[in-house]
Order: structure tokens, then C-alpha cells, then sequence
């Protein structure tokens, strides 16, 4: 089964808690990052951790929360080796995974409702990514990575 690293801020608590507790059911290996607290934070303090757990391949993938889901996400793409993705909907969930071979996805408690955050969560984790011709794009990103990241 596959391994997730979960994490959120203040805006993400409650979103955070329904995702992990599905995940748990549906029988994944979950760590929880933080934060567990609905008192104001910053949400690279949980970013950070998951990101860099994943590309160093602890987790297989990564889920971060927090108010929109977009500040978390540029966090977590400053780490070189993810590609963190903000989807809203199943059709985003799937084409980020089969295209960009995303590692993280975020996701916003005050942009979507737990009913529709478990639908792009279970699309997510279960589309393949294609490679082929994506894989040439991907690799593309990387190099960006390398050229700014000495």
C-alpha cells in the first residue's frame, strides 16, 4: 500500500482530519505532519517536511492543506524533485498525475468541501502517470531545477 505524508495550517485542520482518517480506512500508511491546531501558523513550517519526505522518497506521495492551497503548494515547490499540484476538481487530479507525474497535491478547506476533496484525493492517488512524451517534460523541469539550484 502506499505511503502519504500529510500536512496543513490553520486553515487546513479539519479537511486535514477527514483526509487522513479516509486514507487510514482505506488502508494507506499516513503520516501527519502538523498542524493539529486551529491557532494562526505559516504554512512553509509544513510544507517543508512533506516535501522534502517525499523526494526523498520516504512517501510515496504527499498531500498538503491550507486556506486556498496555493501557498502551501509554492512552499512545497521550492523543494528541487516535487511537483506539487492544486486541483479542485477530478479532472485536474487525474491530468496532473497522468501528465506532470505530481507528487503532492494541495488542496484548499475554504475552496472545496470534504465530499469533493475525498473524490480528487482518491483520483489522484489512483491514476498512473503515462510517461512517453510527459516524461520528456518532466525531465525539462528538472533541468530548470538544476540550472537555479547550485
Amino acid at each position: 500500500m502506499k505511503k502519504i505524508a500529510i500536512g496543513c495550517d490553520h486553515g487546513g485542520v479539519e479537511l486535514k482530519s477527514e483526509i487522513k482518517n479516509f486514507l487510514i480506512k482505506e488502508g494507506y500508511e499516513v503520516k501527519d505532519f502538523g498542524t493539529n491546531s486551529t491557532d494562526s501558523c505559516d504554512y512553509p513550517d509544513y510544507a517543508l517536511p512533506v516535501a522534502e519526505a517525499v523526494a526523498a522518497k520516504e512517501f510515496d506521495f504527499g498531500i498538503l492543506i491550507c486556506g486556498t492551497g496555493i501557498g502551501i503548494g509554492l512552499a512545497a515547490n521550492k523543494v528541487p524533485g516535487i511537483r506539487a499540484a492544486l486541483c479542485s476538481d477530478t479532472f485536474s487530479a487525474h491530468a496532473t498525475r497522468e501528465h506532470n507525474n505530481a507528487n503532492i497535491l494541495t488542496l484548499g478547506q475554504r475552496v472545496v468541501g470534504p465530499g469533493l476533496a475525498l473524490d480528487i484525493v482518491k483520483t489522484f492517488l489512483n491514476t498512473e502517470f503515462e510517461g512517453g512524451r510527459h516524461q520528456t517534460r518532466i525531465d525539462k523541469i528538472s533541468e530548470i531545477e538544476k540550472k537555479y539550484n547550485k
